[in-house]
């Protein structure tokens, strides 16, 4: 599932591909994806005319900024969207097209069909799921040490769970989770309250470096991720854990091990990330 460096890429890229185009038609071809409104008809009906004004992203989640509604876009496990011309050939793993006035289309491809889309009137898409619910940003001023101490105290869920839940911040995933706690040498499956405050710094301090570096590289480009151009991130050569099970630590040159913890595959560095507390 693309996290938030891959959404922040895709986000960068349509903004510079769509932005200003104004909607002719839109082709529902898998109406499910449709959840705000229910009817793909009234979803095509609210969006002629209107104009791309901008693309933000919160979290997971891409915002089509209309003139008059905002498209809220999450692409799940292989969701993506290209920008392709009329010539072509449209396959059958392309569920939603978008048509510009100026003849270009904005296709959203999904082989799995678990992406969604809401669309609500401008400014009231923070009143209901899936935006409402959602923590903080891991970029914002609000996610520190302070922060974190506050959620993680009276927790008895191990730290990788609490990092991978939405509600406590928002556009973590199993990739980048990994990572941020293997730079804090903080095994994944310790219970979250017992973390010290000088563990609880580093990882708020890890997550936030883990992030930035991985924007900039464009992501990474595990199983079938790619960018809205067809363009593979780079920072799967960076890392450290994820998917490097048998590996040697780039550390302490420990074999990396993979476990399951709050039902999701995780990578750890035995020596480097020490034993559960």
């Amino acid at each position: 599932m693309p996290e938030l460096p891959e959404v922040e890429t895709v986000k960068r890229t349509l903004q510079r591909l769509v932005t200003d185009k104004t909607i002719a038609d839109v082709d529902v071809r898998w109406g499910k994806i449709i959840k705000q409104p229910s009817d793909p008809e009234q979803f095509k009906t609210m969006l002629l005319g209107e104009t791309i004004r901008d693309i933000e992203r919160r979290g997971k989640f891409l915002r089509f900024i209309l003139d008059h509604y905002v498209l809220v876009s999450h692409l799940r496990m292989e969701g993506k969207y290209r920008v392709e011309t009329p010539d072509v050939p449209i396959d059958k793993h392309t569920h939603v097209i978008f048509r510009f006035t100026d003849g270009s289309e904005l296709r959203y491809r999904d082989v799995r069909k678990f992406g969604t889309m809401h669309l609500f009137a401008k400014g009231t898409e923070w009143d209901h799921p899936p935006l409402n619910a959602l923590g903080p940003e891991p970029f914002d001023d609000d996610f520190n040490e302070t922060y974190l101490r506050q959620v993680l105290k009276n927790t008895e869920r191990t730290i990788k769970a609490v990092l991978l839940d939405q509600k406590v911040v928002t556009g973590l995933g199993n990739i980048y989770v990994d990572e941020a706690l293997f730079r804090s040498g903080i095994h994944p499956q310790t219970t979250a309250k017992t973390l010290t405050k000088k563990q609880i710094r580093l990882l708020a301090t890890s997550i936030k470096k883990t992030l930035a570096e991985a924007v900039e590289m464009g992501g990474s480009s595990v199983r079938t991720y790619l960018n809205s151009q067809g363009e593979m991130g780079m920072f799967q050569q960076k890392l450290y854990v994820y998917g490097r099970k048998g590996e040697p630590c780039k550390q302490c040159g420990t074999l990396i091990e993979k476990t399951k913890t709050a039902g999701r595959g995780t990578h750890f560095c035995p020596k480097c990330q020490g034993r559960v507390s």
